[in-house]
């Protein structure tokens, strides 16, 4: 008996064809709204508050979440000439655009594995141990040096410091972070006074030490170089902050479906909302996978125009129930936008501003506008 041929011909049926097509466009439920300006300006004013110092931009998490590539382009154009990343990966993903014009540091510094790249890099370690600074001398290539000034977190502690430590490496910045610069207490005087003298042992070409808050000490922490991060992306840490610190992003979701919920009725997962009246309610294709996290249960706003939509029970994975009472007119089909500004967006949910800016999830499209 011979056997049968599984057949090899290709199934063009038309419904085969749309199934397998990669490019028939599949639009977005929910997205990340980025304003362009907001970000450029928001570095401009944080350069100008630097004073005589000259602000870089931590870019690092993909700057912040936002997409590293394109706020590193943005803000090349408005003039930044100092980028900050934690990782040789993420300076890989920008070398081809700073590589020449701009200074790229890599605050995790450098382990024996990072060497192959790090040697060819265009980017500088900031080396952080005695470890690291042998595993980079001899290679001759300028580096920066991260000083522990009481955070202990990464750096070399101030006891550690000697001229002889430093022989034969060309240092372009000594660097500190502080750690408590949105607060008023004695750690920031503190941490001041060992920097600068650490600056008076470790022979660097220019000097940083502020972050985003830190800038807003005022003049004696602002050095040579400030390193804002999250006020560049609409974060406040600090009350001088406050007017000149514009949201950048703003997460905006489809509603997929309008009913109406009879008083009595329960909504979601362990019915943390139960209806007192009748009225309508709004899902949205958005929930905690995306970023936007349990924090936000039954205390979340979102927008239509300046009408505020209550989010409704628990936020679960990919869905979250706002309330439509004041915004009937809404279908299906519209989209709302997410009460994101940071400072609000941490009060209602608990969660700090730096955790809701880097963990808006990558299921979500970033468009700049």
């Amino acid at each position: 008996m011979t056997p049968k041929r599984h057949s090899t011909k290709t199934d063009k049926s038309p419904n085969a064809r749309l199934m397998s097509d990669p490019d028939i466009p599949i639009p977005a439920t929910a997205r990340v709204k980025l304003d362009r300006a907001a970000l450029v300006a928001n570095w401009n004013a944080l350069n100008h508050m630097s004073g005589k110092a000259k602000a870089g931009a931590a870019v690092k998490a993909n700057a912040y979440g936002l997409g590293v590539r394109d706020v590193v382009q943005y803000l090349l154009a408005a003039g930044c000439e100092d980028f900050f990343v934690a990782n040789w990966q993420e300076a890989r993903e920008i070398d081809d655009l700073t590589s020449g014009r701009a200074s790229v540091s890599v605050l995790n510094g450098v382990r024996a594995a990072d060497l192959p790249f790090a040697r060819q890099s265009s980017a500088k370690p900031v080396l952080n141990s005695l470890e690291q600074l042998q595993r980079w001398r001899p290679t001759g290539r300028t580096c920066d040096i991260m000083i522990n000034s009481g955070m202990n977190r990464l750096g070399i502690n101030l006891e550690d410091l000697s001229q002889q430590l430093f022989a034969g490496l060309t240092i372009d910045i000594a660097m500190s972070h502080l750690a408590s610069a949105d607060e008023d207490g004695p750690q920031n005087g503190d941490q001041l006074a060992r920097y600068r003298t650490a600056l008076e042992i470790v022979p660097a070409g220019r000097t940083s030490l502020a972050n985003s808050a830190g800038i807003a000490l005022g003049s004696d922490y602002h050095f040579d170089i400030t390193r804002p991060g999250l006020g560049l992306y609409g974060g406040i840490q600090r009350p001088e902050l406050e007017g000149t610190i514009t949201q950048v992003a703003i997460p905006q979701a489809e509603i997929i479906q309008i009913r109406t919920l009879q008083a009595g009725d329960k909504l979601g997962y362990n019915a943390q909302y139960i209806a007192e009246r009748a009225h309508p309610v709004g899902i949205l294709a958005m929930g905690y996978a995306d970023g936007y996290l349990r924090g936000f249960s039954n205390r979340g706003i979102f927008l239509h125009k300046d009408i505020k939509l209550p989010v409704l029970g628990r936020v679960s994975m990919d869905l979250i129930a706002i309330d439509l009472s004041a915004a009937s007119g809404l279908e299906e089909g519209d989209w709302v936008d997410c009460n994101y500004d940071l400072p609000t967006a941490s009060t209602q949910s608990g969660l700090s501003q730096y955790e809701l800016i880097t963990g808006l999830g990558n299921r979500l499209p970033r468009h700049w506008t």
